[in-house]
């Protein structure tokens, strides 16, 4: 529970929440869909407010706790101090992904998401600007990824050879000497090694003031290079909302799929209207089959 970004957030940390996590997967296979499950653990962006409430850091008596990170170095300025984690704090990590992996199996799960972006634990690891470690969890890039591998490693085990395992990265922090795309190719080429199926690739995330260069498929370069140089499946998300626009990157051989998160929050009949647009036969929910456009004869 102390991954959580904030006290509202859900997760799969106990075995009595396996089953309300059965209903949900159940339900999204029961009309048509695949259903996935991504794993996460906040790290020094954890103990939060609920976003529409500000997302401010929570001390112990609002409901909050104690963060833990690669380093005490706070997420911005008057953030909490986190507690630079121990080895045994390492090994748990690693052991928790894997029961999450388990219960989500159990769960009814098809896919399985390992969150390593956004500024987020596993990529507080990745980054120089967030790990001052001297161990062998931090300085070289090979020390900073010792961790997020092992617990791709860890899930990738727990989790059938038939089933995918996708990792999200951010492929740059936007800022000088962060993370960057010639690190993220470098761990793509490790986690394909270790059977990771795909890389979501996001960016940002890692510090409140990098100059992100947000705009309608900004980061779909990302994806594309990483693809052609780590010889790995990617997914291109971000400020795609357009049809045309998403099949377009695949078309063009950017990505292997393309993600969509808040444009399914706008619109979440986008897929039937995709589907429509690019004049794509697919079957509809039986409850809006007769909402189904015709095409006047």
């Amino acid at each position: 529970p102390a991954g959580r970004i904030s006290p509202a957030d859900t997760g799969i940390w106990n075995d009595e929440q396996v089953e309300a996590f059965r209903r949900i997967s159940a339900f999204i296979e029961a009309q048509g869909a695949v259903s996935a499950i991504q794993l996460a653990h906040a790290g020094r962006k954890a103990s939060t407010d609920v976003p529409w409430n500000g997302g401010r850091p929570l001390l112990p008596e609002d409901g909050g706790w104690g963060t833990l990170a690669p380093s005490s170095v706070p997420f911005a300025p008057g953030w909490p101090e986190p507690t630079a984690m121990t080895h045994e704090d390492i090994e748990a990590t690693v052991r928790r992904f894997r029961e999450a992996a388990e219960r989500s199996l159990e769960a009814g799960f098809q896919v399985v998401e390992v969150h390593m972006a956004h500024g987020y634990l596993l990529h507080e690891f990745l980054s120089p600007l967030s790990n001052r470690r001297t161990d062998e969890y931090g300085g070289s890039l090979e020390n900073r990824m010792r961790l997020p591998l092992a617990v791709a490693k860890a899930v990738r085990e727990a989790w059938p050879a038939h089933r995918p395992v996708f990792v999200r990265i951010s492929a740059t922090d936007w800022v000088e000497g962060g993370w960057d795309l010639e690190q993220s190719i470098v761990l793509a080429r490790k986690l394909r090694e270790l059977g990771i199926d795909l890389i979501d690739c996001s960016s940002g995330g890692l510090v409140p003031d990098a100059k992100i260069p947000a705009g309608p498929g900004f980061q779909v370069p990302f994806a594309e290079r990483i693809r052609a140089e780590a010889g790995i499946a990617t997914g291109a998300v971000g400020f795609i909302t357009e049809p045309q626009q998403a099949e377009d990157i695949i078309a063009k051989g950017q990505a292997d799929v393309v993600l969509l998160a808040r444009e399914l929050l706008r619109d979440p009949h986008w897929p039937l209207r995709a589907a429509h647009v690019l004049r794509a036969d697919i079957p509809w929910p039986k409850q809006y089959e007769r909402a189904r456009p015709q095409d006047p004869k």
